[in-house]
């Protein structure tokens, strides 16, 4: 799978009503401190993000709230898929693992279904979805060997 077959399914993700996007953004801060919470409680924490890499995984909590939360405002699938891309790519160079990725993922689905009206959370789960679903697509296209190095 390429950029653009990734740039392809995301266009069938579903820009929410505005009062669900809007729901997101009243609890976008609350929900990714819950999430950060939740992390910080993993025994395997360090196994997840590397030595020294707590604010940078408290940050990433909070920059992903935000950049949902003009996705949701405004969806453009190009910008949804460049950015986890650059994502993937950045906090890998970091020491982030792979399975941070699903866990991290999981956590923002449970917070979703905890913080957030039972519309909205089934709402905007796709787009948590459809990540959560192509993790091995994006390592793929961000392996620093390259996609091709078998």
């Amino acid at each position: 799978m390429t950029k653009d077959d990734l740039i392809l399914s995301a266009r069938d993700l579903v820009q929410p009503e505005p009062e669900i996007a809007g729901e997101y953004a009243a609890r976008k801060d609350a929900m990714a401190s819950r999430v950060v919470e939740s992390l910080g409680q993993r025994a395997d924490l360090d196994k997840l993000i590397g030595p020294d890499n707590s604010s940078m995984m408290m940050d990433n909590a909070h920059n992903m709230a935000r950049f949902m939360e003009s996705m949701f405002e405004r969806y453009d699938p190009p910008t949804f898929v460049e950015t986890i891309l650059w994502v993937f790519r950045a906090y890998r160079s970091h020491g982030f693992r792979l399975t941070f990725w699903s866990a991290h993922l999981n956590t923002w689905i449970e917070t979703l279904q905890a913080e957030l009206s039972p519309e909205a959370s089934a709402a905007l789960r796709p787009y948590y979805d459809w990540i959560q679903t192509r993790i091995p697509v994006f390592t793929a296209l961000t392996d620093p060997a390259g996609p091709d190095s078998g």
